[in-house]
């Protein structure tokens, strides 16, 4: 082999050497980007479950919606923002709320239901809001504190 022939070859692969650099480099700059990009609606994602979250508590402690529909929307924005805060024992009645309701029938299948079925489920939940009524308004304090110390009280 000539010294010209290694010259040529040893540029050859430094120029793909080079190229394949260059395209690792765009790579790199393309994942950082999606990664930013994620993060940044993740974030957006947690601060509207927040806002949600504040909405909802505010509106229990109002009496602008029913305790069952409420306990129900926190357990689910909670759920959403780190399904463990439902372990805390502050937030314990939404959880109970809905495992004692679930059951009950709602929109079209609550609307085909007799009358007289549809009676029964309703004494049904405001049995079981009349008894956890105090607990849940209690938790929906709980949630605007926690809304109030993000992120600071998610550990």
């Amino acid at each position: 082999m000539t010294t010209t022939t290694v010259l040529l070859l040893a540029g050859l692969g430094l120029v793909i050497i080079a190229g394949l650099g260059a395209y690792a480099f765009t790579l790199w700059k393309e994942v950082r980007r999606r990664e930013a990009f994620r993060e940044e609606e993740e974030q957006r994602a947690r601060d509207n479950c927040l806002e949600n979250l504040e909405l909802v508590a505010s509106a229990l402690l109002q009496e602008q919606v029913d305790i069952t529909e409420g306990a129900w929307r926190c357990k689910v924005l909670l759920e959403i923002l780190e399904p463990r805060l439902l372990e805390r024992e502050a937030f314990r009645p939404f959880g109970e709320v809905h495992a004692r309701t679930r059951h009950l029938h709602t929109h079209e299948a609550r609307q085909a239901l007799s009358p007289k079925a549809r009676f029964k489920e309703d004494r049904e939940r405001l049995a079981v809001e009349d008894e956890l009524r105090e607990a849940v308004l209690e938790a929906a304090r709980a949630a605007l504190a926690f809304r109030r110390d993000w992120p600071a009280s998610l550990h």
